[in-house]
């Protein structure tokens, strides 16, 4: 039953309380710490969505291994741009935990991040043609130093002895390694942040509560309308600045925000499956991020990986994640998200995405009805000896992809992260996955750019956005040095030296 409305007026309201919202929360109060912030939370406790370990592929992302972002053009070279931008922002998430670290905000970083080799395997002489290719792109630059290329079969078999057991001695193989990458938990390192961020008498979290509404006022600022899922009891909030960081959620609070910016904007949801072992022989023979090469069609989140992981201090193996199709933009979510995200200023770019996407569609068929045989013979493309008793069967999180309008295509689908803010700055949210989370810091650098533009230029804000991130305003993809001295730092501050746990 409805009952009578309440106010609060934060200047900061946070909307999902993820690994997004945990890391603006932070980068605000450091940079003013006056101010008043409230987290909105429709699940009952935080980090459950996108950001929670199952969910989420914990990879770190570097760039070392995932090959989808190191394409071959069609002149046969490899454009390592994409690469070399995510190995940089990737890097600068950890400086800023680093300094999270150092000023004891957060303690035991071995909780959620670990040292866990990078490897990618193909077979063929196509595949392993371009992995030769990719491996010679990047090791020209520092950021990949110390990358390893064998088409070596015992080598590569002493790299991930589960992958080659079994194998055909003739088949054509190759492999590349970085013992620098890195199996991160974003969801204990969302409630680390959330827990330092909660202890401040001006921050307060909402649980159990859906935002139903967004209201500009005249003034600039905000109305939100919110109920608590458990009582029914709806409160009005008004503030100056909302982020909407809610997964696969945010595109429908951002059509209720009716912001011109979020015209032409639609969603694409995928769902995912993992296999997860179940023998402790087996996990204890593999601590590596195994990844290959996706099918044609494949959205990026898709691209196969038998994945050592740590999830609250134990060692784990996943194999996947085998992709879905389901109409919800949330684990948690209302089969009804996809069609109530169907307005008309998006039909047209979700129409003409589609056409173009048709292998897409064509794969995502393939994967709905697959049966556990055909998920185990995937599976045994890289773990040849794999036995179906050792394997359970798991669903993982769900991603949204973009699709934006496109004055050539129509519309188009957009396998990625984008801001999508007001003119004015009030209002921001953050639509798509992969590389998300590992890229947190750079994003909301990119916001504060956006959404603080005079606060920011100020002598407080630089000073302290320097302390919280030391190659602010430098690049670490030009200045070698600089690469090798973070990097060095960021190990040690976040102790990354043991692989896994013994």
């Amino acid at each position: 039953m409805s009952k009578s409305l309440k106010k609060d007026n934060p200047d900061v309201v946070l909307i999902g309380a993820g690994i997004m919202s945990a890391t603006l929360g932070m980068m605000l109060k450091e940079l003013q710490p006056d101010l008043s912030i409230h987290v909105v939370e429709r699940l009952h406790t935080v980090a459950a969505e996108s950001s929670d370990a199952w969910n989420n592929a914990g990879t770190g992302h570097s760039a070392f291994c995932e090959l989808n972002y190191t394409p071959e053009k069609e002149d046969g070279a490899i454009d390592a741009s994409k690469a070399i931008k995510i190995a940089a922002q990737f890097l600068q998430s950890k400086e800023f935990w680093s300094y999270l670290v150092e000023q004891d905000y957060i303690r035991n970083p071995r909780d959620f991040i670990r040292l866990v080799p990078h490897m990618s395997f193909v077979c063929g002489e196509a595949n392993t043609d371009y992995l030769k290719k990719r491996y010679d792109a990047l090791i020209k630059y520092h950021l990949f130093e110390g990358m390893q290329y064998s088409d070596d079969a015992k080598e590569i078999e002493n790299w991930m002895p589960l992958v080659m057991e079994g194998r055909d001695p003739a088949e054509l193989v190759a492999a590349t390694k970085m013992d620098s990458g890195t199996d991160v938990n974003f969801g204990a390192l969302t409630r680390k942040l959330f827990r330092y961020l909660f202890d401040k008498p001006d921050v307060k979290l909402f649980l159990a509560h859906e935002v139903q509404d967004l209201e500009k006022k005249n003034d600039g600022g905000w109305r939100i309308k919110m109920k608590n899922l458990t009582t029914d009891e709806k409160k009005v909030v008004e503030t100056k600045f909302i982020f909407i960081g809610a997964g696969g959620g945010s595109l429908p609070l951002l059509e209720k925000s009716d912001i011109p910016e979020s015209k032409g904007y639609g969603g694409f949801p995928v769902s995912g499956q993992w296999l997860i072992c179940n023998n402790p022989a087996v996990i204890e023979r593999h601590s590596a991020k195994v990844y290959g090469k996706a099918a044609v069609g494949s959205p990026p989140m898709s691209v196969p990986h038998l994945d050592t992981r740590v999830i609250d201090g134990k060692k784990s193996l996943l194999f996947g994640p085998y992709a879905g199709f389901s109409t919800r933009f949330l684990k948690n979510g209302s089969l009804w998200d996809l069609p109530g995200s169907i307005k008309f200023s998006n039909i047209k770019p979700m129409v003409m995405a589609g056409v173009k996407n048709i292998p897409l569609t064509k794969y995502l068929i393939e994967q709905v009805t697959q049966s556990s045989e055909d998920r185990m013979e995937a599976l045994r493309e890289y773990f040849p000896n794999a036995v179906a008793e050792d394997w359970d069967l798991e669903v993982a999180g769900q991603r949204v992809q973009v699709i934006k309008k496109d004055e050539e295509e129509g519309g188009i689908l957009e396998f990625g992260t984008e801001v999508v803010s007001a003119a004015d700055g009030s209002i921001a949210a953050l639509l798509g996955a992969s590389p998300g989370a590992s890229t947190a810091v750079s994003i909301m650098l990119d916001l504060l750019q956006r959404c603080f533009p005079e606060q920011i230029k100020t002598t407080g804000w630089q000073t302290k956005l320097e302390q919280m991130i030391p190659s602010y305003k430098k690049s670490l993809v030009d200045n070698a040095a600089l690469y090798r001295e973070t990097k060095e730092r960021t190990a040690q501050l976040l102790a990354l030296t043991a692989t896994v746990p013994a």
